[in-house]
């Protein structure tokens, strides 16, 4: 884990947005914007969703109404999708992180706010499905209680007001280009958690960027530090993922000499959705051989700028030849770091064999060891 930079400013208090800060809304609002259009003879593609993402319902409906040439008002389109959305709210899922990062702050005693350009209505409708939210937050805010929505500062201002703190004194966690504009023109530290990938560079105004909620460090700002790291590894819900492995990039042994097992992403790409790019570890179970340890990466690899999200396990054994075409298991239990960029190859290789030692001294540990014998490794 390496050491955070110091930021100057102290924070007492934090304010969060909702949608693709902590519900991973994208996914629903594409499903229904996909079936909606359908009818239309349109198809919803997802490249518009920078231009909907972080806005008010109002403002990302009469982008939709424009970009695809409807023959009809905003207003009609408001009222023709929101019960679409009704019934969609509680199967939205909390964002990797969002938990851990409410129960940590709430048992701390941080004051909190939520601020969301969404109506308060459907606010406390989507919060309602994911225990322990509505009660951990002193304030919610709506967009439709306030005259203008973000990137005007005034929700996050009024936000701070009724946590009685100074603007200067709070931090707006953000996933959106007009909620990080907000933050900064209310003069507050603004951490940015881009929901769109290969966006990070568009974030230059946030004081932080990071890549999910996982990397944040609340100690920076002087707040209490999280205390579940367990020896520069973060354990994480298991989650399992598998099926044949097929022939990769041919980066692995070529390029890199680790030789990486590739899986298919066909039929896992809501599952992938749902897990933040980085480097994670976990076990590994080849059906006529047994179970290895594994160090994966998941995600763009932006060395080699993929062109998709994909998963790269590297089994920690020494094989003897290729397995193209067998079953593989994975078996996901802890995260190391985010994915990253390398000025040279030398310097990405260096960083993979550092993410070995560390995956495979941690599987030792007995909060990792244990699931080896978990029920999906069994072939």
């Amino acid at each position: 884990m390496s050491m955070p930079q110091l930021v100057k400013r102290l924070v007492s208090g934090v304010i969060l947005d909702l949608d693709g800060t902590l519900l991973n809304t994208d996914t629903i609002v594409g499903e229904v914007l996909k079936v909606y259009l359908a009818k239309y003879d349109k198809r919803w593609d997802g490249r518009e969703t920078p231009k909907v993402a972080g806005k008010t319902p109002v403002e990302a409906a009469a982008a939709i109404v424009e970009d695809y040439g409807l023959s009809f008002s905003t207003e009609e389109l408001i009222s023709e999708i929101t019960p679409m959305f009704g019934d969609q709210w509680s199967k939205i899922k909390a964002l990797p992180g969002a938990n851990r990062l409410i129960k940590h702050l709430r048992g701390n005693g941080v004051p909190m706010a939520l601020a969301s350009n969404s109506p308060r209505e459907s606010i406390e409708l989507k919060i309602s499905f994911h225990e322990g939210w509505k009660e951990s937050f002193t304030v919610i805010i709506g967009g439709d209680e306030v005259r203008d929505g973000k990137p005007c500062p005034e929700i996050f201002l009024a936000a701070a007001k009724g946590l009685e703190l100074e603007p200067s004194k709070t931090m707006v966690i953000e996933d959106s280009l007009p909620g990080v504009m907000a933050g900064k023109a209310a003069g507050m530290e603004v951490v940015a958690v881009p929901s769109l990938p290969k966006q990070n560079h568009l974030y230059t105004s946030a004081d932080v960027v990071i890549n999910s909620l996982l990397d944040l460090r609340p100690e920076i700002w002087g707040l209490p530090p999280f205390q579940d790291w367990v020896e520069d590894t973060l354990p994480i819900e298991p989650w399992h993922i598998g099926g044949p492995v097929i022939k990769g990039f041919g980066r692995g042994s070529k390029v890199l000499g680790i030789p990486t097992a590739n899986l298919s992403t066909d039929g896992y790409s809501e599952l992938l959705s749902e897990h933040p790019s980085g480097v994670f570890f976990g076990w590994a179970a080849l059906s006529s051989r047994g179970v290895y340890k594994m160090v994966m990466s998941i995600g763009w690899n932006p060395y080699f700028n993929n062109k998709e999200k994909t998963i790269e396990p590297w089994l920690l054994h020494e094989f003897e030849e290729d397995f193209y075409g067998e079953e593989l298991r994975l078996v996901i239990v802890g995260y190391i770091r985010p994915e990253a960029n390398f000025p040279s190859l030398e310097a990405l290789v260096e960083k993979i064999h550092d993410d070995r030692r560390v995956a495979e001294k941690a599987l030792d540990l007995p909060i990792y060891s244990k699931h080896r014998d978990h029920p999906f490794l069994r072939i």
